[in-house]
């Protein structure tokens, strides 16, 4: 929990005092943080991820935020269960290559309470193929900040059945 607490503070100071922010300028001095769902342990879960492991590399082609694509490597998919329910997200070679897993996905929250285009998480690889998929660091693509970012939007295969209320959310509507 202070793990995660702790990254959320460097993010929020990241987005406020970085020169290379996604926020912009003129907001960066008022930005007050992020708003987050509370830590809930029941959003860390071990998953396996079962690799795609026969013939040559499995390119997925995703849409963007841009109304473009982008062509990305699925490594695998990650098996995990909810509530006793079992899930799949495909996970994709991060920006690192395959140091990191790259994982979006959508879930009953998005166009209510976070983005409608998704959200996101990062995973370090393990040799044991098991890996902590925290919910809890769940975030939004920078071009939740500025419309200037073009970000992929998560493949219809990593849409998940069940409202993930942990990690980044949207703002609360202001009051009328």
């Amino acid at each position: 929990m202070e793990e995660v607490q702790a990254k959320r503070a460097s993010k929020d100071e990241y987005l406020r005092t970085a020169k290379d922010s996604p926020l912009p300028e003129n907001e960066r001095a008022s930005f007050a943080g992020l708003p987050y769902f509370p830590i809930d342990p029941a959003f860390r879960i071990p998953a396996s991820l079962r690799q795609d492991r026969s013939g040559p590399p499995v390119i997925i082609t995703l849409e963007t935020s841009a109304h473009g694509t982008e062509r990305m490597e699925r490594v695998g998919t990650l098996m995990f269960s909810i509530g006793g329910v079992s899930y799949t997200l495909s996970a994709f070679a991060g920006a690192e290559g395959l140091a990191r897993l790259f994982v979006p996905f959508h879930d009953l929250t998005n166009r209510v309470e976070t983005y409608g285009g998704g959200r996101y998480l990062n995973l370090d690889r393990t040799a044991t193929g098991v890996y902590d998929l925290d919910f809890n660091a769940a975030y939004h693509p920078y071009c939740v900040y500025n419309k200037s970012y073009v970000c992929p939007i998560p493949p219809a295969e990593n849409r998940l059945a069940v409202a993930i209320r942990a990690g980044e959310r949207m703002p609360e509507p202001a009051a009328k």
